[in-house]
């Protein structure tokens, strides 16, 4: 049997834009809670949120923003944020998300590269000020003509503008309202420009696996910057009628844990660490999380024993593994709400309504057997419509089916279910044998002595390659030797499986959205 499964489903596409769908949920529960934030205490019901949205389309539509234009956001997680996502997709505008990661060279490109016109900032989070660098860069972006803070007189001042019963382009749900900068390990950012049709269906019908209603309120720590926050958290929301919580600007175990208990959330959402976070908190005990039921794991692979206590100790019964992409809007796979354990940890479930997925011999492009590793494919309504002005890139990763390239290696098995054994670029091939990273760190983690592991190639002169484990250790003052590490491993994993190396480390380096940057403890420690 073919490596090839395709999403069946009775429910059809929306065809909607953002702005319809958000009309239709204002309509439905104009009574219910839309926005929570929680920091603040500001609360929006449907009505007063779609009436928010449409107050800000105006003043933007009034300020000369026009379907098409880009509008930049570079900003932590608050309520402008999600009111500058619905009221661009409002007017047709071009939302750019910037990651608040970035610095000034990464900003200066960005704003160059999708030609950003209007920008929204926040004036500061933690050691980033924000203004200062916009300021910086702002008289090398032509384009830019107008620069609105969040929590400043600017923000209320392009608010004024607002015209009661504006009237707007005719949008179709094809045309592009997102541009989403991938991060780039090596050179610069690309944009994954994606539509209503791409972002819409894919929160709605993740979502829909997870069985949202107008009763759940989702907790969302992720960051909105990310397909994560604003589809999975926001699109999946609205298009059910539920609520959005907003526990802090930026992860916080402690205030994720607050809000969940404060605001009664039904669903959470994070990547294993934040997870692994919340679990240790030393009061983690002491929360009431008896109100959630379920929520979305993902951007990396779960250990089993983490599993086991968000089901238990999270009353998570139902909580979800999502697999996906920025350039997928992002899920293209996901397991069920009443997947076993096994399947929430070794598996990162298997292919969405509407979307196929197919595991190709990554040199030839010919479909393998299940059970047989090679690249995964996706295809369908969620696939972006191509990196912003950049058609060669594109061509690289979409081939001319339609299908997209991701990069990740993985394994199909009889009952459809996908497991992720690693990044082609992360394989690790050790004397001409392939090492797929991923194995041997959840072996690591049934380790006493560690709390955490990732696992790289560094370079080795006679093998080509060898096996480093990088570990946080359980207790800093007692970590655990590399004797002990290969004693563990000891007739249980393959010789050329086994770590060669280990560096004891307090914390792993990490994009904003919860990934580990493998490349760089690559780089860190190539040299011994």
């Amino acid at each position: 049997m073919s490596s090839y499964s395709h999403g069946t489903s009775g429910t059809a596409l929306l065809g909607d834009t953002i702005g319809a769908d958000l009309d239709r949920a204002v309509a439905a529960w104009p009574d219910r809670e839309a926005l929570v934030d929680v920091p603040s205490g500001r609360r929006w019901t449907y009505a007063e949120f779609g009436a928010a949205v449409g107050a800000l389309a105006s003043a933007l539509h009034a300020s000369g923003v026009a379907k098409g234009d880009r509008v930049g956001i570079w900003a932590v997680n608050c309520p402008e944020w999600v009111l500058v996502q619905y009221a661009t997709a409002r007017i047709g505008a071009i939302m750019v998300n910037l990651n608040p990661a970035y610095r000034t060279h990464e900003l200066e490109y960005v704003l160059k590269q999708a030609g950003v016109s209007l920008l929204f900032a926040s004036l500061s989070h933690k050691t980033s000020d924000y203004r200062a660098m916009v300021e910086q860069v702002r008289g090398r972006v032509p384009e830019l003509r107008e620069v609105v803070y969040f929590g400043d007189p600017s923000w209320e001042a392009l608010l004024e503008r607002s015209v009661p019963g504006a009237t707007y382009d005719e949008l179709s749900c094809d045309e592009p309202i997102n541009i989403q900068y991938t991060s780039g390990t090596t050179g610069f950012p690309k944009g994954a420009t994606l539509s209503h049709h791409n972002i819409l269906n894919n929160g709605f019908f993740v979502g829909e696996l997870l069985a949202y209603t107008e009763q759940d309120r989702i907790c969302v720590p992720v960051p909105f910057y990310h397909c994560f926050g604003m589809v999975m958290g926001n699109l999946a929301a609205t298009s059910h009628g539920a609520c959005m919580v907003i526990p802090a600007p930026s992860f916080d175990p402690k205030a994720t844990l607050e809000a969940v208990q404060q605001e009664r959330c039904t669903s959470l959402y994070g990547v294993p660490t934040m997870f692994i976070a919340e679990l240790n908190l030393p009061d983690f005990a002491s929360y009431d999380l008896s109100s959630l039921r379920t929520g979305i794991m993902a951007g990396s692979p779960c250990p089993v024993e983490v599993m086991k206590r968000v089901v238990a100790e999270m009353h998570m019964a139902e909580v979800s593994i999502c697999y996906g992409m920025t350039e997928t809007s992002p899920v293209s796979l996901q397991t069920r709400r009443d997947d076993d354990l096994e399947h929430r940890t070794g598996t990162v479930g298997r292919v969405l309504p509407h979307i196929e997925v197919k595991i190709v011999d990554p040199a030839t492009g010919v479909t393998r057997p299940r059970g047989t590793a090679g690249e995964l494919c996706t295809r369908g309504y969620s696939v972006m419509l191509g990196y912003w002005n950049e058609p060669e890139k594109t061509a690289e990763s979409v081939d001319a089916g339609r299908w997209m390239h991701t990069g990740d290696l993985a394994v199909m098995r009889e009952d459809g279910y996908v497991e992720i054994v690693g990044r082609i670029k992360d394989m690790i091939i050790r004397g001409g044998e392939n090492i797929y990273p991923r194995e041997i760190e959840e072996f690591l983690y049934g380790h006493p002595k560690i709390q955490d592991v990732q696992v790289v190639g560094v370079p080795h002169e006679r093998y080509g390659e060898e096996v480093l484990a990088c570990v946080i250790a359980r207790d800093p003052a007692d970590p655990p030797t590399l004797e002990e590490l290969r004693a563990f491993c000891e007739g249980r994993l393959a010789h050329y499986k086994v770590p060669a190396r280990v560096r004891i480390l307090d914390s792993f380096p990490m994009t904003v959205s919860g990934k580990v940057r493998k490349v760089e403890l690559r780089e860190r420690f190539a040299d011994g």
